[in-house]
């Protein structure tokens, strides 16, 4: 039976915890390896990427295998054929499938029809695999999540819900500040409270900052709302991540972000470029977390 990566949740909390672990391993180690010997990973990507497409290409190659790339352009995906036919025809074809698309409905529609292990590489719901990456990033500083604060700063976007549900998984301090218009709706924030995660939400940025050990931010309009990009300035006012901010957090707080990064707007240059700054070790932590998940779903998780 196939293991699909879609959520931080499908690892379970001890999951998660020896993905983190096995990650480091493999960076420490620059591990390669012949798991992935004589299979063929499909990258199919409906928005475009840097580092996700890059970082999984790099390390299916570096685990023995061969990736396909595809965009709707290069495929039926961005015609009428329905999608449970192109997913049975490409797990005839291929071994995996990393996809990159809009909304989880796809990815439930290509693990129903497909025989092959499919991981998420972005929804607009979330983004599991740069979550775990940044963790990464944080495990090798702290590695104790009990006593840690994260503060996330911006919009309720796929990267904010990913973060909720780390803190679902893991035993760290969420603060999370949204402006007006922009906070998170609906059960999911209810059921991961229940579940035990320790998430505040607040309208003040400052106040999410306030001690924190690291601090979060992304593009205020992601893909596919740059028509919003005048608005959300407006909205977002005050919560771009300045030096002030910084001095709010705990003494020695990282400053983390996801990239790609619009400087001046959700972040200063200063602190971008700042000894704070851990963006390019996080860049660099998606390659390992990308071995680790690949390792997970085409090991059984041995």
């Amino acid at each position: 039976m196939s293991r699909h990566f879609i959520h931080i949740q499908d690892l379970g909390a001890e999951g998660a915890a020896k993905m983190l672990a096995r990650a480091r391993e493999m960076k420490e180690r620059s591990y390669r390896a012949d798991l992935l010997e004589g299979k063929n990973i499909v990258l199919i990507f409906e928005k475009p990427s840097t580092r996700t497409r890059l970082s999984f290409e790099v390390a299916v190659r570096e685990l023995g295998g061969q990736t396909i790339f595809m965009t709707p352009a290069e495929s039926q995906l961005g015609r009428a054929e329905p999608l449970r036919d192109t997913a049975r025809v490409i797990s005839r074809y291929c071994d995996g499938m990393v996809v990159r698309t809009f909304g989880e409905a796809k990815l439930a529609e290509l693990i129903r029809h497909s025989g092959v292990p499919v991981i998420n590489a972005l929804t607009d719901e979330g983004h599991p695999c740069q979550v775990m990456g940044d963790l990464l990033t944080i495990y090798e500083r702290t590695p104790d999540f009990s006593r840690l604060r994260v503060a996330w700063i911006g919009d309720c976007n796929n990267m904010a819900w990913s973060w909720m549900e780390a803190a679902a998984v893991f035993p760290f301090e969420l603060s999370m500040a949204f402006p007006p218009g922009y906070v998170p709706a609906g059960n999911k924030v209810s059921a991961y409270l229940r579940s035990g995660a320790k998430i505040s939400i607040t309208g003040d940025p400052r106040q999410a900052a306030r001690g924190a050990h690291y601090i979060n931010t992304d593009v205020w309009a992601s893909m596919g709302q740059e028509d919003e990009r005048a608005a959300r300035e407006k909205a977002f006012k005050g919560f771009c991540v300045d030096a002030g901010m910084m001095s709010l957090a705990a003494p020695e707080a990282k400053f983390m972000h996801c990239l790609p990064a619009h400087r001046g707007e959700e972040v200063t240059e200063e602190v971008m470029e700042g000894a704070q700054s851990i963006i390019f070790d996080q860049a660099e932590n998606r390659l390992h977390i990308q071995k680790a998940i690949l390792e997970w779903a085409f090991s059984g998780g041995k």
